[in-house]
């Protein structure tokens, strides 16, 4: 903080939810030796417009904001990038210096750093991409993967009209198949990602056959609970490579960590323990 003050950070949360970002920051605080504090705090959505407000003048860096609440956030903001824009959301809010509200949202970053640094030599261009989730999360990674250049996807959710109303949204590459039909949707494919709650812990597993996957095809799973997901292990023994949802929780939030204290945090065995936590 410019008066010298140990910068401050949080992740909103509403009622009843929990968040693994606390773990992970206080582990980059300690593996860094900077000061700061990073804080989970429970909030209303009838509170969400004074909080925001007042965080600022409590000397808080800036905020990231749980699912429920990222499309809300967007009404609260002074500049809005267009990332979040296209996402329809906000993950991140940061208090600038000039007091303006600044919207942000780094969970395509996320998705696609993660990626790259789990799989060498990716080519966004291999092949077609099959995802599974109507969701946020499949709004995030329908726009991440358009923007790297992937050229067709193959979209899948138990609730067609969600999967048609992305389709609308993000363009031609997209092509929308019936859940009950996606079997086969793997074959020639480069690349499965997992966006639905299926295979989180207390959900049915999920399961689907990727067998017919391009060699050094990519099994992504956004879950975080567990990481290791009945899915992922069975994509690792058809030896492909595999991406957990934690390598994405670290990538999406790293940026913001510089951002609010200053230095690049860590990503090695230890940064994936807490996360894991």
């Amino acid at each position: 903080m410019s008066d010298g003050t140990p910068p401050v950070a949080a992740v909103l949360l509403a009622p009843g939810e929990t968040s693994r970002l606390p773990n992970l920051f206080d582990h980059w605080l300690a593996a860094t030796g900077l000061p700061g504090r990073y804080l989970p705090l429970t909030v209303q959505a009838d509170d969400l417009r004074e909080v925001i407000t007042a965080l600022p003048k409590a000397g808080f860096a800036g905020v990231h904001i749980s699912a429920p609440y990222q499309k809300m956030v967007l009404d609260h903001a002074d500049i809005i990038t267009d990332r979040a824009a296209l996402m329809s959301g906000a993950n991140t809010l940061i208090f600038r210096r000039d007091g303006k509200i600044h919207a942000d949202n780094t969970d395509g970053y996320g998705f696609v750093e993660n990626i790259r640094q789990n799989v060498p030599g990716w080519n966004p261009k291999a092949g077609p991409v099959v995802l599974f989730g109507a969701g946020r999360a499949a709004r995030v990674v329908l726009s991440a993967l358009i923007e790297v250049g992937v050229e067709s996807i193959r979209l899948t959710a138990r609730t067609r009209p969600k999967a048609e109303q992305l389709r609308s949204e993000f363009g031609r590459r997209i092509e929308v198949f019936d859940w009950l039909k996606a079997g086969n949707l793997a074959e020639g494919a480069a690349m499965v990602v997992n966006a639905t709650p299926l295979g989180s812990r207390g959900y049915t597993e999920f399961r689907v056959p990727i067998d017919g996957l391009v060699s050094g095809g990519v099994a992504c799973d956004l879950t975080i609970d567990p990481p290791a997901t009945r899915f992922l292990r069975q994509a690792a023994s058809y030896g492909c490579y595999t991406v957990d949802g934690v390598g994405m929780m670290i990538y999406q939030s790293a940026p913001s960590f510089e951002r609010w204290f200053g230095e690049r945090p860590p990503n090695d065995d230890a940064t994936r323990y807490a996360a894991a936590s």
